[in-house]
């Protein structure tokens, strides 16, 4: 069945494949970018950053040469920034360790930072065509289906067995073809919910399709509900500066923030807390509207307030930025409205 499998799966993706920039070449550099950018990050998005992101850092020698910060100012608005911290890392790693040769073993490659066993996968089968595969989400539920497999998929032993499928798959020409032809197929035509069954290559070899159920598989437990924390952003500025401060917390990490107090605390009692905790004197507060981000497993439901202080010393982990200067800092989306609140609407 494996041979007819991937036959099939490669006759379609040559009719179908999706054109994409990082498709078509056997550079490990470019395709590690691509698939740092892809994790859990639609297609579509990660178009508008591939790009710019390697002319401004062409070769992995650039990239581990280059400032933490230069790094995150350019994944700025793609999310999940630690990829871009591992992926520096990374390069470093690699020039100290590898002598700049990114190495072709999956084995090797999961000793790098940010490379767990999926990326691991699809480098060495994308970029140096070694038959081993590549399991993802869409993979999971391609397999899943195909299969029959009606096992909850977190669970270790039900993940094995699906890995080991997957390697079963996988022909010894063509290995990345055949793993971008399954990412492809559970992206495009596998997909979660209702499957287009009808279009699917695989159809006359998947059990969940004969057995009319394939729209409840994968089996998944349910996720818990991401947290809601309220939390009162203030724009604290001065005629040419803005309080600000490079988070050290792990999420956001390296990225610059406004202050931020816990909670949503009635307007009139803000002067008199940004006193207590900033040690600043604030005038002519102004309400400035509501503003939500979504995190994974998270939800900051935040409330602006912008003041203008005269001159004071900054308080410790702060600084006063020039206000020409934002555009050169990397912030996340969840300070977009209030960049915008400053004059400066960074989309």
């Amino acid at each position: 069945m494996a041979v007819s499998v991937s036959s099939a799966l490669l006759a379609w993706y040559d009719r179908c494949a999706r054109t994409l920039p990082w498709r078509g070449i056997h550079d490990p550099y470019r395709t590690w970018v691509s698939e740092a950018m892809l994790q859990q990050t639609r297609v579509d998005t990660v178009l508008s950053y591939y790009d710019r992101f390697l002319k401004r850092f062409p070769t992995l020698e650039a990239l581990a040469g280059a400032a933490e910060a230069d790094v995150l100012k350019y994944w700025e608005g793609l999310g999940y920034y630690s990829r871009a911290r591992n992926l520096h890392r990374g390069a470093q790693q690699i020039m100290k360790d590898w002598g700049g040769i990114i190495p072709s073993s999956p084995d090797h490659l999961r000793k790098i930072s940010g490379i767990g066993p999926y990326m691991a996968g699809a480098i060495a089968s994308i970029a140096f065509s070694v038959q081993t595969p590549a399991v993802d989400g869409n993979v999971i539920r391609v397999i899943s289906r195909l299969f029959g497999i009606r096992e909850d998929v977190s669970r270790p032993t039900v993940r094995k067995e699906i890995e080991r499928i997957a390697a079963d798959l996988v022909p010894p020409d063509r290995p990345g073809d055949h793993n971008q032809a399954m990412m492809d197929l559970g992206a495009t035509v596998c997909i979660p919910g209702t499957p287009d069954c009808a279009c699917c290559p695989l159809s006359a070899f998947c059990n969940a399709c004969h057995a009319g159920d394939a729209a409840d598989l994968p089996r998944i437990p349910k996720a818990r509900p991401p947290k809601v924390i309220p939390w009162t952003v203030l724009i604290i500025r001065t005629e040419s500066e803005v309080l600000l401060r490079r988070r050290e917390e792990k999420l956001l990490q390296g990225l610059w923030c406004f202050p931020m107090m816990a909670g949503h605390p009635d307007a009139e009692d803000i002067p008199a807390s940004v006193q207590k905790e900033f040690a600043l004197s604030s005038r002519e507060l102004r309400d400035e509207g509501a503003s939500r981000h979504v995190f994974t497993h998270q939800i900051w439901e935040m409330r602006l307030f912008s003041m203008s202080v005269t001159h004071q010393a900054a308080p410790a982990g702060f600084e006063w930025v020039p206000m020409d200067r934002l555009s050169s800092l990397a912030f996340p989306s969840a300070m977009n409205a209030a960049l915008k609140v400053c004059g400066f609407d960074k989309k």
